[in-house]
């Protein structure tokens, strides 16, 4: 039997979830399977190597569906270009621990790959938003980063350093923000907020000491602290200071980033995009209005803009040019 052959497998392994896309020359999608967080850095090297190869699985299974393959069927693919944008690449260490359970994956599910590239999941969104051309994308969803590319080709990036250390201005950030606030007021060292009885109320807790516990429990999660940024953005909505303070510095922490890595890329003279991405920045009004507040004085130039796909679309792109480059 002829082996299989694919052009193209297009992963967006995110922070929040994970998703793998099988297209064919003309970039239609073969098949498509989703699964969770990638990002090894929160979710341990054991549950990123299972979400990422739930992922492919589910994306292999599709496939077969339309070829008549049975799962059962060992026979290898061959895959033209495989492209990975994995959060939590941010050093050479990461590279060598993301790169070996990639490999390891692609070997248990007999996917022969005659080209791999394998890049931080920010650089491939802006290398694929810009095609290649000076731009910054900023990304603040669960976690945070931002990147940008310059007229070299040289790319950068800002923050993206995960929960404990970084992603300031993120979900995870805001929510985590909002459990010290608090706490504080418990303490009374904070004026009150309305926060309190919306984080109690949804952890289903009935003190702040069940909090606390949280936080240093078994139970705590990336996710959870993450899904509480829907909370402070409806207590600033409702006229709370606290919370409005909260996204207030989410928005001047975003900046922070973005001219850092405008400054330098020595891009901050030039009409280059800023693309937006991510639920913080495309949703939350009070993050994005001092965020554009700050850039309109700091690059009146610059265009800022919503990111007009999802990400899953730079790493498809990225393929699409080295399967071109043949």
């Amino acid at each position: 039997m002829k082996q299989p052959i694919i052009p193209l497998l297009a992963v967006d392994g995110g922070g929040t979830k994970c998703l793998a896309i099988l297209l064919d020359e003309k970039s239609l999608v073969l098949g498509t399977g989703k699964a969770g967080s990638c990002n090894y850095h929160g979710n341990g090297v054991a549950g990123a190597t299972q979400e990422l190869r739930q992922a492919l699985e589910e994306a292999l299974s599709d496939w077969k569906k339309t070829r008549s393959i049975e799962d059962t069927d060992q026979q290898s693919i061959q895959i033209e270009c495989a492209v990975f944008g994995m959060a939590g690449l941010d050093t050479e260490y990461d590279r060598t621990i993301i790169m070996q359970f990639i490999t390891d994956i692609l070997k248990e599910l007999s996917l022969q790959v005659k080209q791999l590239l394998v890049e931080n999941d920010c650089v491939a969104a802006l290398l694929g938003a810009t095609e290649g051309k000076p731009g910054i994308l900023a990304i603040a969803g669960t976690g945070s980063i931002v990147c940008g590319i310059n007229q070299e080709g040289i790319s950068l990036r800002a923050g993206g350093w995960g929960h404990r250390v970084g992603d300031e201005g993120s979900g995870y950030w805001i929510g985590k923000e909002a459990v010290i606030a608090v706490l504080k007021e418990a303490d009374g060292r904070l004026e009150a907020t309305c926060m309190t009885e919306k984080l109690l109320g949804y952890l289903d807790m009935n003190d702040v000491e069940e909090l606390f516990h949280w936080v240093y429990s078994s139970n705590y999660s990336v996710e959870k602290m993450g899904e509480l940024a829907r909370l402070v953005s409806e207590a600033s909505a409702a006229g709370d200071l606290v919370a409005q303070g909260i996204l207030k510095k989410a928005g001047v922490e975003l900046f922070a980033g973005i001219k850092a890595v405008m400054i330098r890329l020595n891009l901050t003279n030039q009409a280059c995009p800023i693309i937006l991405q991510g639920g913080v920045l495309q949703n939350e009004p009070v993050v994005r209005q001092v965020l554009m507040e700050r850039l309109a004085s700091f690059v009146p130039h610059a265009v800022v803009e919503k990111a007009k796909k999802e990400p899953i679309h730079g790493v498809i792109a990225m393929g699409i040019g080295q399967l071109n480059k043949k």
